[in-house]
Order: structure tokens, then sequence, then C-alpha cells
């Protein structure tokens, strides 16, 4: 007996280490490991089901046996029922006797599975989903049996780790491309320039910068950052762009806009924070309204001068409704040769040094000089041959 326990064990491994696996998509891959589990725990069932983005319910992605809980979607509540109790407690359960009172899943009854054993599917130290066998006939899985399933589950957790890290970059970095603006207002007298360079170890992430013409012969100019990295934090970012956006048309004063913003952030993106620089530019008195949350402060140049920061009030960021006394505006005059400078944080951060080093650095790169070749300067004076660790992003503007 403990010899085919043992033959069990490496026949398994065998199976889920196999090389040709390694040319396998996600689909190939879990239908060619369930169908070999089947058959090496001589079940009658093998069922994936994925946690969902909620982190409640488990969804079923795959099976061998039974093609209709793919086919029908089904969902379980993780803490309810077998699967869910399986995905709540992080243990291998096996239960002997399966109708309503022990699965949520009719199906499974219906076809007549007397027995079922699950295990959690980890990736990560993360929950990815539970993995299960069923039969029709009457029988006790035993320890060994218990570890064969855990090494199937170990991989199918693994591929399914990869596969969406794989395609999170992927959307992400769609999405991000498809939200930042391609191309930049030419607008007579004003020059515009601008940079977005990912985190290193990321392809993507929450940052963004924004230009777009408004009316009245005006122009509103964004710089944003969404706390968090990935997929995520580009769709709250995508989101958050589009409402200002919105919000721009409707409210002349960026201040107004931010407290809309700050207002729908709170209510519908929970958990979830941004800083956020907005300023609107009257192209004919040549002046510009920013309003400034939690964000840092833009750098202003003028001809003859050296560069400053420029004196706005900085309220709180967006998200949790942290701007109980409301939000400020502040005006700027942008005489012919002014030029300004709006960033993230990537910019001017560094693990091994002071945040106000770096903003003296790039105070101190910048000049009334073209936009374009500023841009190039400060890249260069900032980054350098160095990846940052967060996203950049980065706007200049000039009056010419």
């Amino acid at each position: 007996m403990a010899r085919q326990e043992s033959s069990l064990r490496w026949r398994v491994l065998d199976a889920v280490t196999d090389a040709s696996l390694k040319d396998l998509g996600l689909d190939g891959l879990l239908e060619v490991l369930l169908e070999r589990t089947r058959e090496l725990l001589d079940t009658d069932t093998v069922t994936v089901l994925l946690l969902d983005r909620g982190a409640t319910h488990l969804v079923a992605r795959a099976t061998a046996g039974f093609q209709e809980e793919v086919f029908q979607g089904v969902r379980v509540p993780v803490g309810k029922g077998f699967a869910g109790r399986v995905a709540q407690s992080g243990n291998p359960v096996q239960i002997e006797h399966v109708d309503e009172s022990t699965v949520v899943n009719p199906l499974l009854w219906e076809h007549g599975l007397r027995v079922l054993l699950g295990v959690p599917m980890i990736a990560e130290g993360e929950l990815i989903g539970v993995v299960h066998v069923g039969s029709t006939t009457a029988r006790r899985f035993s320890e060994e049996e218990v570890d064969a399933l855990r090494l199937v589950a170990d991989r199918l957790a693994m591929a399914v780790y990869v596969d969406r890290m794989r395609s999170e970059r992927t959307a992400a970095a769609l999405l991000q491309e498809s939200l930042l603006p391609p191309s930049l207002p030419s607008t007579r007298g004003w020059e515009l320039a601008a940079r977005y360079v990912p985190g290193a170890g990321s392809s993507v992430g929450g940052d963004w910068y924004d230009v777009f013409e408004l009316p009245g012969d005006r122009m509103g100019v964004v710089i944003g950052d969404v706390v968090g990295s990935g997929l995520r934090a580009a769709v709250v970012m995508g989101r958050l762009r589009s409402a200002l956006r919105a919000y721009a048309l409707d409210y002349p004063d960026p201040a107004d806009v931010l407290a809309k913003l700050d207002r729908k952030a709170s209510h519908f993106e929970h958990d979830t924070m941004a800083t956020v620089g907005y300023a609107v530019v009257d192209r004919a008195s040549h002046r510009m309204r920013v309003s400034v949350a939690g964000h840092l402060p833009p750098v202003l140049a003028l001809p003859g001068h050296a560069a400053a920061f420029a004196d706005v009030p900085v309220d709180p960021p967006v998200g949790f409704d942290l701007a109980t006394s409301g939000r400020r505006g502040t005006d700027i005059d942008l005489p012919p040769g002014a030029l300004l400078v709006l960033y993230t944080d990537g910019l001017v951060e560094r693990r091994d040094q002071d945040l106000d080093a770096g903003l003296e650095r790039l105070r101190g790169v910048v000049t009334a000089t073209d936009p374009e070749a500023l841009c190039a300067q400060i890249m260069a004076t900032m980054v350098g041959d160095r990846p940052a660790a967060d996203d950049v992003a980065l706007v200049a503007l000039r009056h010419r």
C-alpha cells in the first residue's frame, strides 16, 4: 500500500511538472491537468473554481467531468457550502454526504456524487481559488491523495497567478495608453510638452496627466496620482480622469471641479485616494487659476528669474471626504515667457534622498525655455540612467 501511495505522488509530480505544459495557454493547461488528475485519483469529476475580483465568490472556471458547472457560470459564496468552506478555511475539506445541506451547487448531488475532496489554490500567499474532486462511489480519500491534490492545486494556482499578472500588465498598459492624451493641444502663443514613464517593475500605475480645450478660450491642465499601482489603479485613474473632464465643462473654478471629484471618489471609489493638481489657463487674460488636492506644488519660471514653487495652498487629497472645510483656488499671472511645470512625486522622490532635496533639484533645472527641451533636461537630471521606483508624469506649459 505504501509503495502504491508513493507511486501516486511521483506520478502526480510527473504530471504537474511535465515540460510540455509550459507551451500551453491557461485554458489548455487546465484541460490537460484536470483530465490527468481525474485519472490519477480515479474520480468522476475535477473542478477549478477561481476567486472573483471582489473576493466574495468562487466562480467555476474549468472542469473535467461536469461541463455544466462552467457553462452555467456556477458561483459559490466564500464561507458557504463545500467549496466556500475550503476557501474560507484555507485547508483541505472532505465530505462523504453530498446534498443541499453540505453543497451549494445542486449539479453535484443531481449527478449523484457521494464524496468530495477540495483543497485551496494558493500562490504567493494569495488565495486564487479551489480545486475539488468528486466520486459517485463511496470512498475515503487517503492522506496521500490529499497531498497529491495539493500538488495539483499548487501548480494550477501558479499558472492562474502568472496568467493574471500577464493579462493585467497588458490590459493596464493598453488602458494607460488609451487614457493619456495622444497629442497635446496646439494653440497659438502657447507651447506644451509632457512625459509619462512607468515605475521600475511595473508597466503602468495610477499617475496621469491631461490637457484639454475648454469653452471661452480656456485650457485645462491636470496632473494626478492614484494611490496604488497596476490595473486597479489605472482603472480608477481612468474613471477620475473622465469625471474631471465632465466637471470641467460645468464648473469654471478648478476648486469646484476638485470638490465634485472628491465627492464622486468618496462615494463610488471606496478605499481609494488620489492627489490631483488642476489648472485652468485663460489665454485671453494670460492668467491661470489652480487648485491642488494633496499634490506637490507646480514650479513656475519667469524670464530673468530663478524658478520657484507656486505659492498655492495644498488642500487634502481626493477621496474619503477629507476636505470638510472646502477647496481653494489661486490665481497666477502667466506673462509672455512664463513657464509652468506640473509633475508627480515619482519624479522627485527617491528612497536614498530627502524629498526636499529632490524638489530642490527639480527647481534648479527648470528654466523658462522650450517645454520639449526642458522635459528632456528634467528627465535626464531627475531620472538619468536609474529607473524610477515610482511612475513619473510631467507636463510643461509655456506662454510664448
